[in-house]
């Protein structure tokens, strides 16, 4: 790598100028008479990291490249304004006896190291890292400080009495601005951490805050028990409601824009013996619709899937428990099918995802806009293909199904344990046997099973009771890539980063029309589903545990044995 190379890299990797950077490489090394220039011209490095931490060795530099931010504590950004630490691309790491360990860029910024050594009091030893790992941990730590509210404990007893009235926070005083800024900043945390799901549990002698992320509930914080009524409130008045009835449960919405993204979130609020129980599901209105090859549907699903939608008419069904992506598959089918050529009506509860060129309904029960009501209008609007949210009654399925038989594409969701129990689920609901056989092409179930790190998963040779769980040889193992969880900033050290979805694909064909004609258990249609074919569950997940994309403590934990 040439010189002129090694300068323009460390002009881009750190905040050296120019002039620093060539005194530097001019400096004798400290193991070999020759410049540091010369000495680092004379190695290929691959990345900008490997050629700053080669250059601190040559220097006699410690040099960091995973940066744990949990690690640094809160107080010592207390009176480091983040301009300032952004400008010179420093923050402190470590506070010990009496040396201050500060992150920086640029370990020649005497004048940034000289005001830590004031401000601290004490020597200040430089920790080098690339500039952009100081900015990500700069925007990470105070954000963290922001998120903080641990200092909320302050706030006087007498401030907030869980006997006072409830206090509208719109008319918030100096006293409230606390409050207010607590609920932000976890709204604001919630976003920035991806969670689906924000609980707010009180309980005799402290309140929780949970977060729900990836499908997993995680302990955030404990504010003080005596602001649990005005935590309440505030998000009650943003939701537009009443915050002086505390006895009956409630259900608002919150619109919300956080860096630059159109939030939308949906609260509930019920009364438990300590007080009101809070949780807010957050969607996030600006996500593009996803297409279903992006969901983790196997090839072999995927090619069933586009032929069941090519059809006319019919009913393709979605099944799964709440949380199983069953909306975005549709929104992902709706996306496929939406042309020009087609007019597309859904009615949903609520509309979730917008998309240009279909005509979405939202339900409304109060004034008996139902599910029922909605598809019953939409078959005088001359539709092609409709969507209804889901089917939770006799009439919504016989409308449905009377759709599909006289020309339509229906697609719907059912919440039932697998694809051959959307029939039993049907015949319970009352509808007809020979309806169901008639009208229904194919039922798609799925789960979502979390995401291995792709930054921290590590090779992992599963036991023998694992392979029997598993169902393959160690034989099968070896040939694959089976990855255990381990943690790292990247993912929390959670081990895990998003979601992807396994699935079972049921085509109803005339063996399986024949079963639900005799009202057949589901255990009978799914064990001649598998007769013809279809891939369980557990097929699905075996595959993505053997490519590395998954545990087999997820699958095990999604799935059961198939019969």
């Amino acid at each position: 790598m040439a010189s002129l190379d090694i300068q323009t890299i460390l002009s881009k990797a750190t905040s050296l100028t120019q002039d620093q950077i060539r005194s530097v490489l001019a400096n004798p090394s400290v193991v070999r008479p020759v410049t540091v220039g010369e000495a680092l011209a004379n190695k290929e490095f691959s990345t900008a990291d490997e050629l700053v931490a080669d250059l601190c060795k040559e220097l006699g530099l410690d040099f960091i490249r995973d940066i744990p931010i949990s690690d640094i504590a809160a107080d010592l950004i207390r009176d480091i304004p983040i301009n300032y630490a952004k400008m010179h691309n420093i923050l402190p790491y470590k506070d010990e006896a009496d040396t201050l360990t500060a992150l920086t860029s640029n370990p020649v910024n005497l004048k940034a190291l000289d005001d830590l050594k004031v401000l601290f009091g004490k020597k200040v030893r430089p920790l080098i890292t690339t500039t952009p790992r100081v900015q990500d941990a700069i925007n990470k730590v105070y954000e963290k400080s922001t998120a903080n509210l641990s200092g909320l404990d302050e706030i006087a007893d007498e401030d907030y009495d869980l006997d006072d009235p409830i206090v509208d926070l719109l008319e918030a005083g100096e006293d409230d601005a606390p409050v207010i800024k607590m609920v932000n900043s976890l709204l604001f945390r919630a976003v920035k951490e991806k969670a689906s799901d924000i609980h707010i549990e009180p309980y005799e002698k402290d309140i929780v805050v949970r977060f729900r992320t990836d499908g997993i509930l995680f302990d955030v914080f404990k504010p003080p028990k005596k602001l649990q009524n005005a935590i309440t409130s505030r998000i009650k008045v943003m939701a537009n409601l009443n915050i002086a009835e505390k006895r009956l449960p409630q259900d608002g919405r919150i619109p919300l824009k956080v860096g630059g993204k159109d939030i939308d979130i949906r609260l509930s609020t019920v009364p438990t013996a300590h007080g009101e129980r809070v949780v807010m599901r957050i969607q996030d209105r600006s996500n593009i619709v996803l297409e279903l090859q992006q969901l983790g549907f196997s090839k072999e699903n995927l090619d069933r899937l586009d032929d069941l939608l090519a059809r006319s008419y019919g009913i393709f069904l979605v099944t799964g428990p709440t949380g199983s992506g069953k909306s975005t598959t549709l929104y992902g089918a709706l996306s496929k099918l939406n042309k020009p050529d087609v007019n597309i009506l859904t009615v949903e509860d609520p509309v979730e995802q917008r998309i240009h060129g279909i005509g979405q309904v939202q339900v409304n029960s109060k004034i008996g806009l139902t599910f029922a009501a909605g598809l019953r209008s939409f078959l005088r609007q001359d539709p092609d293909i409709i969507m209804v949210g889901e089917i939770r009654d006799l009439e919504t399925a016989e409308l449905a199904i009377q759709a599909s038989l006289t020309g339509h594409l229906v697609l719907s969701t059912l919440h039932t344990n697998d694809s051959a129990g959307a029939f039993p689920r049907l015949i319970d609901f009352g509808v007809e046997p020979f309806l169901i056989a008639t009208s229904i092409q194919g039922v798609v179930a799925q789960r979502l099973v979390r995401l291995l790190c792709p930054h921290c998963k590590a090779p992992y040779e599963p036991s023998e009771f694992e392979l029997q769980l598993l169902g393959i040889t160690k034989e099968d193992a070896k040939n694959g890539h089976i990855c255990r969880a381990m943690g790292c900033n990247h993912c929390n050290q959670k081990g895990y980063s998003g979601r992807t979805t396994i699935s079972e694909l049921l085509t109803v064909t005339d063996d399986i029309r024949s079963l639900i004609m005799q009202k057949k258990d589901g255990n009978s249609i799914k064990k001649q589903a598998i007769l013809n074919g279809m891939k369980t569950f557990r097929d699905h997940g075996v595959q993505k545990v053997l490519a590395g994309v998954t545990t087999i403590e997820e699958l095990t934990s999604n799935t059961q044995l198939d019969i």
